[in-house]
């Protein structure tokens, strides 16, 4: 599910959260003085602050390939006689399926949800929450 800021979610699972922390305004040195581990049940409620994608930087030469060619056909197609327009088409459709794979399997959505209990999970997997 997508989420949009301002919604209300809940979590769908318990999270246990573990690690050395510090506390806010505390130098990177500083860090890590604090032991300690928390869990968050199931169900906690809390809104949506930020939704964000990130893409993997990874790209197969298919893909890049895929990128040129696009960008080439956009950019200058209007100016090529039509049998190179058509030509460069036919081989940017050839390796538009690659392009829409490599779509799907780089795109992570991260949200920063506010919890009722004050606390706030940032770059948060958008599937470990449900609709509230």
């Amino acid at each position: 599910m997508t989420w949009k800021e301002g919604q209300r979610v809940k979590l769908a699972a318990e999270l246990g959260l573990s690690g050395s922390v510090g506390l806010a305004g505390d130098s990177a040195a500083e860090a890590g003085a604090v032991v300690g581990s928390l869990s968050l049940a199931a169900g906690c409620e809390g809104t949506v602050e930020r939704r964000y994608e990130r893409q993997d930087r990874h790209q197969s030469q298919e893909v890049r390939e895929y990128v040129r060619l696009r960008s080439l056909l956009d950019d200058f197609g209007h100016q090529m006689p039509p049998a190179s327009r058509k030509q460069l088409a036919e081989q940017v459709g050839s390796l538009e399926a690659e392009w829409v794979a490599h779509q799907e399997r780089t795109r992570h959505v991260r949200v920063r949800v506010r919890l009722d209990n004050g606390f706030v999970l940032d770059d948060a997997r958008e599937d470990l929450f449900t609709s509230a």
